[in-house]
């Protein structure tokens, strides 16, 4: 029975070039990523994963003020003036809970997963997480792949020291 030939493992892809937020806040490398001053090996990874995250305490806020405005000036306890300050108040409370944050959120392996704060609108954060998904995915499918052409050398070498099989046909 012939042996199966493993096949040539091809050469390593390029290095990635290093990744920057905007604000410096989140640096991704070919290997490792850092946020907020901590670093995290790609290989330590699961996935990232980011969710908007909207701030609810303003949004009650914002509905508190404006409804017991509207109220007071319906029932004459508020003049005009007052009463357009009031909903601006109102307003803007409710526009400062709708900008609200990112969260971003790091699976580790065997670990309880990271939590950071990003501030900003949401679309570069998603360029960055999905550029990091597929980063920690190329590195785990790399390690693998070492792993199983490391195997696959040992258990070559292991054939090779047994004695040949008896020849039980003649």
């Amino acid at each position: 029975m012939p042996e199966p030939e493993i096949p040539a493992t091809p050469p390593p892809p390029h290095r990635a070039p290093d990744l920057h937020s905007p604000d410096g806040r989140l640096t991704l490398s070919h290997d490792r990523v850092r946020i907020h001053n901590q670093t995290f090996g790609l290989l330590e990874l699961e996935r990232a994963e980011l969710k908007p995250v909207r701030w609810l305490l303003w949004y009650l806020l914002g509905g508190l003020v404006f409804t017991f405005v509207a109220l007071g000036y319906l029932n004459f306890w508020l003049r005009t003036t007052p009463a357009v300050i009031g909903l601006v108040i109102g307003a803007l409370l409710f526009i400062v809970g709708q900008r609200g944050t990112n969260r971003l959120r790091l699976y580790r392996l065997g670990r309880e997963a990271a939590h950071f704060a990003l501030p900003g609108a949401a679309e570069p954060w998603y360029q960055l997480t999905g550029e990091l998904n597929r980063r920690i995915q190329d590195r785990h499918d790399g390690a693998a792949q070492a792993a199983a052409e490391a195997w696959a050398a040992e258990e070559a070498a292991r054939l090779a020291t047994l004695p040949p099989p008896p020849d039980l046909g003649e």
